[in-house]
């Protein structure tokens, strides 16, 4: 293989095992893409031939980045991502080993799932008076495992990593927890998986006002009561508040017509 891609939309197809052998410019981006299945743990590995001790000005720092289908950056597991050559040095190797492909995850966790993978190459510190210099850069992907070690190493819990036992003490899995002194053991006592007695739930105590705020219907028991108290006490301050004035009204022309009367 003699090229590669220059973005993610045009990076160059690699299978496991093949080697891309390209002639690149000092300051490009590089792009390769390559399948990965379930239980594979892929390494790809860089070399770069640097230009001539001559026409370089300083140092040059190159790194190897891996990407997955979605574009996320995936964490190197081992192997030197990133490297600087001095200026009398002429080849660089960088390598990135991607955690174990696995065949499920949770959407959180971000961990490398089947599917494409992308490599790109980049150069992160150059001189400005290097850019565009000529480089050799071969590229290798290798791939370990397979279907058969899909599953990682560990995945299966083997036993509790908190056995049940009595509060305070400590025992090893599988051991019978031992009854305080002072306390005497409770017949209610349940065994438990572990072997270690675990105390059965005390029953809550009920008073005669328990009742009343419990249930499903108390909620609406007790909305419809605060509605009639809260209407009849509106009606209560009204009538308390209301301002007398027709009523005194009345009764002042009741008595200037009884003055006239017995005026006349």
């Amino acid at each position: 293989m003699t090229s590669a891609g220059t973005s993610f939309l045009t990076a160059t197809a690699l299978a496991a095992g093949r080697d891309a052998d390209v002639a690149a410019a000092t300051g490009d981006y590089l792009y390769w893409e390559f399948a990965a299945s379930a239980g594979q743990t892929d390494t790809v590995r860089v070399d770069v031939t640097l230009p001539g001790s001559a026409d370089r000005h300083g140092p040059q720092s190159w790194t190897v980045e891996l990407f997955d289908g979605l574009r996320r950056r995936q964490a190197c597991t081992a192997g030197p991502q990133s490297g600087t050559a001095a200026q009398g040095t002429g080849t660089l190797s960088l390598s990135c080993t991607l955690r174990q492909v696995r065949s499920w995850a949770e959407p959180w966790s971000e961990d490398p799932l089947p599917g494409t993978y992308y490599a790109r190459l980049s150069v992160s510190d150059v001189p400005q008076t290097d850019l565009g210099l000529a480089a050799r850069v071969r590229l290798h992907v290798a791939a370990t495992g397979g279907a058969d070690d899909a599953q990682p190493e560990g995945g299966d819990l083997k036993a509790p990593l908190v056995p049940p036992v009595n509060a305070g003490a400590t025992a090893p899995p599988g051991a019978t927890a031992l009854p305080s002194a002072s306390t005497p053991p409770s017949p209610t006592a349940a065994p438990s998986p572990g072997g270690a007695s675990v105390a059965a739930p005390v029953k809550a105590a009920e008073h005669w006002y328990s009742g009343l705020f419990s249930g499903w219907n108390s909620r609406w028991g007790w909305t419809l009561a605060g509605a009639a108290l809260a209407g009849l006490a509106g009606i209560g301050g009204y009538t308390l508040t209301r301002h007398p004035r027709g009523h005194r009204g009345r009764r002042v022309v009741r008595e200037e017509v009884r003055r006239y009367e017995e005026v006349s």
